[in-house]
């Protein structure tokens, strides 16, 4: 349970934000195990969230550089404008009620309903920024300029040969009981949403799994959490943004090693997705029938590392239980 003066103090941190010299030392005195850093960290990763989408690329960045100790080294994204807008009461409201079910094992259907929620009480402003931040990263305007995205089918998938990517797309699916694009984009209404985040919203529910394949993020909670900091760096996605917003502010008012684990994980997959060029423009139906080495070979993808297994906490689940 967060105490009441604790959550005013991570709100002011979160509203002001943190400049990059200090969320650098930030991130090495949280790996050196500053219970404080790692407030200050998550509270930065908040302000990204919440307040300033133009800020996520430098803040993470700047954490990964410090928490790794060296420069990320990613791929050039175009200036956007650095302003921070006020966060709404209800952001917190619902933040804050989040964080304080995160560890009653939370299904992931929840979760993701749950962040959205918080999504919607930012401002038509925060939306129109964060449209242009994203068109400010490598490769989205062009992949969007492709129109919005058919519909995969899993017809078309079935037919493809065991060992391809289209393949081994189809028994994901269908091993695992998927939704073949996560959630109803007419439902979600994504096609009204201002550009690019039309295409961008209905292109990542259908493509997530393939992400997974490809970029070699398994589908296990960790990794879950890995790839929203991949995708996150590949095109400044606002949602992702605001799940590791949740997720990293709940393990620092956390006292177990928990934001260690996460934050080696998160900064490695950021890492990981600045340095590995642009997978949404890739026209997967044109590669249905290469396997998935084949396919990275073509556009340059090296597959994730994982500092952890990828099931660790699914182990750890099962020896508790």
């Amino acid at each position: 349970m967060v105490e009441s003066g604790e959550k005013k103090s991570f709100e002011a941190m979160t509203q002001a934000g943190a400049g990059l010299a200090e969320i650098k030392a930030a991130a090495i005195a949280a790996k050196a195990g500053d219970v404080a850093a790692r407030k200050i960290l998550a509270a930065a990763f908040a302000h990204t969230a919440f307040a300033a989408p133009g800020r996520i690329a430098p803040t993470y960045d700047a954490a990964a550089e410090g928490w790794f100790g060296r420069p990320v080294n990613g791929a050039s994204i175009l200036p956007v404008p650095d302003t921070a807008l006020p966060i709404p009461a209800g952001v917190w409201s619902d933040f804050w009620g989040l964080i304080s079910e995160a560890g009653n094992s939370i299904g992931a259907g929840e979760i993701t309903a749950r962040t959205a929620a918080i999504g919607g009480h930012l401002s038509e402003e925060y939306r129109a920024l964060a449209a242009t931040v994203c068109a400010a990263y490598p490769g989205v305007t062009e992949a969007a300029a492709q129109g919005f995205p058919d519909r995969f089918t899993m017809e078309a998938l079935g037919r493809c040969p065991e060992g391809s990517l289209g393949g081994t797309f189809y028994r994901l699916i269908v091993d695992n009981k998927f939704d073949l694009e996560v959630l109803d984009r007419d439902q979600l209404q994504l096609a009204s949403l201002r550009p690019p985040l039309d295409y961008l919203n209905a292109r990542m529910l259908q493509s997530h799994d393939l992400w997974h394949i490809v970029a070699g993020y398994e589908t296990t909670k960790l990794h879950e959490v890995a790839i929203s900091a991949f995708q996150m760096a590949q095109f400044g996605h606002s949602y992702s943004a605001m799940f590791l917003a949740v997720v990293s502010g709940s393990s620092a008012f956390r006292p177990e090693a928990v934001f260690d684990v996460l934050m080696e994980l998160v900064l490695s997959a950021w890492v990981h997705g600045r340095r590995t060029p642009p997978m949404l423009g890739i026209v997967w139906e044109d590669v249905w029938h290469l396997p998935t080495s084949e396919v990275r070979a073509r556009y340059g993808i090296e597959p994730y590392v994982s500092p952890f297994p990828a099931d660790m906490a699914e182990q750890l689940e099962a020896a508790a239980a």
